[in-house]
């Protein structure tokens, strides 16, 4: 394997964690089925979210639930012209002897789509509920150490993806906070008020 004193900071980290990868198996199924399927986990975080403000029918959180999705998609499609601006090659290219746990995508390396998805996930909710949020931003964590132990992604594509999709959510609701309340006002007071019952004094 390579010497990781060789290369520079984010590979040097990059190969210090697939090491340590290779010393526990008994993390291999796990973290891989994360790496792999964890998606599902943030999108049923993403129905929590919205379940939680459907209950306290307040307009700012069904907005915000709403806002969290939309931010989600967003993320995801804007890194994908970044992603073919930078073109990085996987880890695996560049070091063809690691320990590879995850499928070898042809796609570029730089940013985490699923460190992008996560990121805006986790802050999308932190808008809903805290307590919500927190626990997505926990998941996000995981999820983007678990993209860089199967061998997919480097540290800083994952720290990259996560900050570009926290981004992107929080930007997103600074400026649309207000067009997206007044539409789900709008909606919980209509014949589709099914879907947005808010409180009548909001």
């Amino acid at each position: 394997m390579t010497d990781p004193s060789t290369v520079g900071g984010d590979r040097s980290l990059f190969l210090d964690i697939n090491e340590w990868a290779q010393d526990t198996p008994w993390l291999h199924g796990l973290l891989k089925a994360y790496a792999g399927y964890g998606v599902v986990l943030f999108g049923l975080l993403l129905v929590l979210g919205y379940l939680l403000a459907r209950r306290t029918r307040s307009v700012d959180a069904l907005a915000a639930s709403l806002w969290a999705g939309i931010a989600t998609l967003l993320a995801v499609a804007l890194n994908q012209p970044i992603a073919k601006a930078v073109d990085e090659d996987r880890p695996f290219k560049v070091f063809p002897h690691i320990l590879v746990l995850a499928h070898r995508s042809t796609d570029p390396s730089f940013a985490s789509d699923h460190a992008t998805m996560a990121g805006a996930v986790a802050v999308g909710l932190l808008l809903v509920s805290v307590r919500l949020g927190l626990v997505a931003v926990g998941a996000a964590l995981l999820m983007a150490f678990a993209r860089v132990y199967v061998g997919a992604h480097y540290p800083v594509d994952v720290l990259a993806g996560l900050a570009l999709g926290g981004g992107v959510a929080i930007l997103g609701w600074l400026l649309l906070r207000s067009p997206l309340c007044w539409l789900v006002a709008r909606v919980g007071r209509g014949p589709l008020h099914v879907l947005a019952p808010v409180d009548a004094r909001a």
